[in-house]
């Protein structure tokens, strides 16, 4: 085989490789496919057995059988952790609240934020409609890792990581995790070396976002993306079909107008 054909074979198989890896990160083999697509499930990972592995879900032996709140109250839902501030958008008293668990190596999540995102951000979160609050429930190692580099930054460069994360997925999601490659994403919103591995020891930070995501389990947030809108609980992914009948009844608008209507004699 010459060089050049040898490269050409090589790239075509490391294509479809990079794609099973996130893919594994959103959905496993039998994972729940509701409504909207696949979720990913808490067992599935990115990773291989090595390497740094910081929000492992290893569980407790001691501990007991979790208790799942089966239908809770819109208080439960947007009750926030006690240790990590809530990472929100919109108005803080916005009628509605829509709430996504994302894991940042999950394909489905990335395309949500590319193809739904933006128009309910002009809807109905800039017109103060929504207030839309990400929590953090990362599956495998290199989502783990990437997660506490996104607590790393400065606060109101939380989002334009997050997305940076999302739309640069095929360069820092492998099979191991891949500490530089996670780090220059976050080097693109101010993130330093030195802070960035800092992060990577800050316990306290890493005991908060393992806490975030016991607290969604217990919602019962089997994987991602999942989504509450005020206290329904959606295990899918959403469009903006699925957005709008949810959230215009809560509003008083068109849906629930129609809802309301008499029937035609």
């Amino acid at each position: 085989m010459s060089p050049r054909a040898a490269r050409g074979h090589t790239l075509n198989i490391l294509v479809p490789l990079a794609a099973a890896l996130m893919l594994a990160a959103c959905t496993n083999s039998g994972a729940p496919t509701i409504g909207g697509g696949p979720v990913a499930t808490a067992s599935a990972t990115a990773d291989g057995p090595a390497g740094y592995n910081p929000l492992t879900d290893t569980p407790d032996p001691t501990a007991g059988a979790r208790q799942i709140i089966e239908n809770p109250t819109v208080s439960e839902v947007l009750t926030p952790g006690p240790d990590l501030p809530e990472m929100s958008l919109g108005r803080a008293d916005a009628p509605v609240t829509i709430i996504k668990y994302m894991s940042l190596t999950c394909p489905h999540c990335r395309a949500f934020h590319r193809d739904v995102f933006p128009q309910l951000k002009r809807e109905y979160i800039d017109t103060g409609k929504v207030r839309f609050v990400l929590r953090e429930f990362p599956i495998g190692k290199s989502s783990g890792t990437a997660t506490i580099a996104l607590r790393c930054a400065p606060p109101d460069k939380y989002f334009t990581l997050y997305a940076k994360y999302l739309e640069q997925q095929t360069s820092w999601v492998a099979q191991e995790v891949r500490l530089d490659a996670i780090f220059a994403v976050a080097q693109q919103v101010g993130v330093t070396r030195a802070q960035f591995d800092q992060c990577l020891q800050n316990q306290p930070m890493i005991d908060g976002l393992k806490r975030v995501k016991d607290r969604g389990r217990t919602l019962g947030i089997i994987g991602t993306p999942n989504f509450f809108i005020q206290s329904k609980r959606i295990k899918s992914t959403l469009t903006m079909a699925e957005i709008r009948k949810e959230v215009d009844p809560l509003l008083g608008g068109p849906s629930a107008a129609t809802a309301n209507a008499a029937p035609a004699r």
